[in-house]
């Protein structure tokens, strides 16, 4: 209990804000908060509840809400030091646009004239070019009912089909993999199921620096085989039972090769094959090949580690499978999520406690605008192609049906292509910063610097993207407005303003509402909204009787419950439990079946070669957010990891005449990452070497390579064939 308090964790310790010093390692007092405002953690998907500590109408500290059922009190470091983002340096003010029609020198300006401009402008691109000429690239990090109020907004006022967001970035490929396997998106299962099972595998997903507070579910389930699939030897790995280190991108092969293991074995669930799946034969087909002889070549295993983890899985009482970036960042990407929910549907794996094929999302909101933004799927799940979906949200939206796409327009990377062969002329990116996190920057800065007209909305000014733009619209940030995130197992929170915006900031509702205005459409669209609520209550009706129903909850009822998983149908009472899919066995499919889809392994697009002998892997650190904008900006966080580095096996270093901090580029064909520090590291196998991808002065983007997943269209981040050598002095 003394613990608890001193970590801010004691109900009846609110005077005081407690944060863990990362540093130091030790625990000390902040400065008193006149108030605590409730609210969900603006970073990773995992949604943990907090606090903002508010004095004098300043964010002055952060502490978990130990009644909060995702976190139960506790923080990772950035949440630690989230209120620091707030009142950072280079924080967007005032919209500015460019003076002379040359970029990057900007005039202040008031909101009136930067919406009128911008409304203008679109609308002359599209005059000229066709509606479709205008492109909007969103993010992860909105509220729900800010993507809802902006899907709207480009679908019926602006027109044009092509919208995407940065998710497709980090989340597309699990969308993909679900939709064609169980007919729609949505995660199946709950953290509690990493409590429940007895068997977790964890594919590409590096839990203790990507999601942190998600390992204290693997503590408290002590007696679960913890099964990790990794190329390296990362902090996860080092907590597992099992560490199964595959060459780069074999985890297709790996499971297709237990597939294979489990189904000559005779350790399938018969019934539930029959009763709730269709493709069974043909799956059987597919995986012949997939020997442990051929496997074992392709991934490096050892085939007794395949027999071992088959039997394991195969035999557990509930298995679970969870996977991020290691597995979405790839050309297979989706057949690679179709082949995690094969193993998981031929034994049984989904819809009971403890088992589910599980992706850990990324972003904070990246649910949010899966679900309500209408970029990949109308809201609710609909499909564009779908005749009735589309009828339904016409008549829900009051509009005739043409009105509605009968396609999805572009996704992120051919809007990217479009702009750059001129199809699209103009272009609004909210809330993102692609100049750092867009793969084979060369390509990017060629589209993006021939646009018309380009317009950056970011709670930050200068970023690396806003620094190209024509106009800047300064938007609120995380602390400074109110709405929904829903979270990795569908838990939708409360977000709540702390503080208000700096300057002439405005939340992203607002600038969707009043551009809306500036383009003659807010009475028609948006009749009467004047808050978030009014966007939640119409959504609401939008998502009801749909998989992802919204419809029984109210924002008094998230609050006092510390989120509501989906689905939660009008009537329902109680929120509490673990809302789980497909307990019933049937699935949103014509026929109510899951998919068995075949897939094959092929080798990773760009492979090494004399010139470029090492394959690079691309990732995050704990410290560290996306590209910096916000994290860069907090002193502690920026202490302990202020630059980037590549770590590389040291046999290899041996090889090259290197040895531990000396300086080097890391180079591809594409470009080269100058001066970075180099670490030699047994946790990287040899032939490997790893650079992260948050520093935009060592941007890793520079030596990515433009390879995307053709059924997701997310990009290849990984497995760029590259060299080391020592900077040049």
């Amino acid at each position: 209990m003394k613990v608890r308090r001193l970590l801010g964790l004691d109900t009846q310790a609110e005077r005081y804000a407690y944060t863990v010093d990362p540093v130091a390692g030790f625990v000390s007092a902040q400065r008193a908060s006149d108030r605590w405002v409730s609210t969900t953690c603006g970073y990773c998907s995992v949604g943990c509840g907090m606090f903002i500590g508010v004095k004098d109408g300043r964010a002055v500290s952060v502490r978990g809400n130990p009644d909060h059922p995702v976190n139960r009190g506790m923080l990772c470091p950035k949440g630690l030091s989230e209120h620091h983002t707030i009142a950072a340096d280079g924080r967007a003010r005032q919209p500015l646009l460019t003076s002379g029609g040359r970029r990057g020198r900007f005039t202040p300006i008031g909101w009136p004239q930067a919406l009128e401009t911008m409304a203008a402008r679109f609308r002359e691109v599209q005059a000229t070019h066709g509606r479709g000429a205008v492109g909007v690239i969103s993010t992860g990090q909105l509220v729900t009912e800010e993507f809802y109020a902006l899907g709207k907004l480009v679908q019926l006022g602006l027109g044009t089909p092509n919208y995407d967001g940065n998710t497709t970035l980090c989340m597309s490929t699990a969308v993909s993999g679900y939709k064609r396997s169980f007919g729609s998106d949505g995660p199946p299962g709950a953290y509690e199921d990493l409590e429940r099972a007895d068997v977790i595998v964890l594919i590409g997903a590096n839990i203790a620096d990507n999601h942190p507070i998600l390992c204290r579910r693997l503590d408290a389930n002590p007696g679960a085989t913890l099964i990790v699939v990794d190329p390296r030897v990362t902090k996860t790995a080092m907590m597992a039972d099992v560490h199964l280190a595959i060459r780069p991108r074999s985890d297709l092969a790996l499971l297709n090769g237990l597939i294979h293991i489990i189904i000559e074995h005779d350790l399938v669930d018969r019934d539930y094959i029959n009763k709730h799946t269709v493709g069974f034969e043909a799956l059987h087909d597919s995986v012949r090949e997939y020997t442990p002889e051929r496997v074992s070549e392709i991934t490096g295993l050892g085939r007794d580690a395949l027999h071992r983890t088959a039997a394991l899985y195969a035999s557990a009482r509930a298995a679970f499978i969870g996977w991020t970036m290691g597995v979405n960042h790839s050309s297979k990407g989706t057949e690679t999520v179709n082949a995690i929910n094969n193993l998981a549907l031929i034994t049984g794996n989904i819809g009971r406690a403890g088992a589910a094929p599980f992706s850990i999302t990324g972003q904070c909101n990246a649910m949010g605008t899966r679900e309500a933004g209408g970029a990949s799927c109308l809201p609710g799940y609909r499909q564009f192609d779908r005749a009735a979906d589309r009828a339904e949200i016409a008549a829900l939206w009051n509009v005739p049906v043409e009105r509605i796409p009968a396609a999805r327009g572009l996704a992120y990377p051919d809007i990217i292509e479009a702009a750059l062969d001129r199809r699209i002329r103009a272009l609004w990116i909210i809330g993102t910063n692609p100049i750092v996190s867009f793969p084979n920057l060369g390509v990017l800065q060629q589209a993006l610097e021939g646009l018309d007209f380009l317009v950056v909305q970011d709670g930050f000014h200068p970023t690396p993207t806003s620094e190209l733009a024509h106009l800047v619209l300064p938007a609120a940030v995380w602390g400074e407005k109110e709405g929904t995130y829903t979270n990795s197992e569908r838990r939708v929170s409360k977000v709540n303003p702390a503080v208000k915006p700096p300057g002439d900031a405005r939340s992203d509702f607002d600038i969707v509402l009043d551009l809306a205005a500036a383009l003659g459409v807010r009475d028609e669209l948006f009749p009467g909204w004047t808050t978030p609520r009014d966007a939640f209550e119409e959504w609401k009706r939008v998502s009801a009787g749909r998989l992802c129903d919204y419809a029984g909850m109210t924002y008094e009822a998230i609050e006092q419950h510390g989120g509501i998983q989906w689905p939660f149908p009008l009537g329902a009472t109680d929120p509490e439990p673990s809302r789980r899919l497909y307990t019933d066995g049937r699935f949103p499919t014509e026929d109510g079946r899951a998919r068995l889809i075949p897939v094959s392994w092929e080798p990773f697009p760009e492979q090494p070669s004399s010139s470029f002998p090492l394959v690079l892997n691309t990732g995050r650190t704990v410290e560290h957010w996306h590209t910096r904008t916000k994290t860069g900006n907090v002193p502690i966080l920026e202490h302990l990891s202020p630059h980037a580095w590549v770590d590389m096996n040291p046999r290899d270093g041996r090889a090259l005449g290197l040895k531990a901090q000396d300086r080097v580029d890391v180079v591809s064909q594409r470009g080269r990452v100058r001066d970075v520090e180099l670490r030699l590291t047994e946790t990287m196998a040899p032939g490997q070497v790893f650079v992260p991808f948050h520093y935009a002065e060592a941007n890793a983007n520079q030596i990515t390579q433009s390879a995307f997943d053709p059924i997701s269209r997310e990009p290849n981040y990984k497995q760029s064939a590259v060299r080391v050598e020592r900077t040049a002095r």
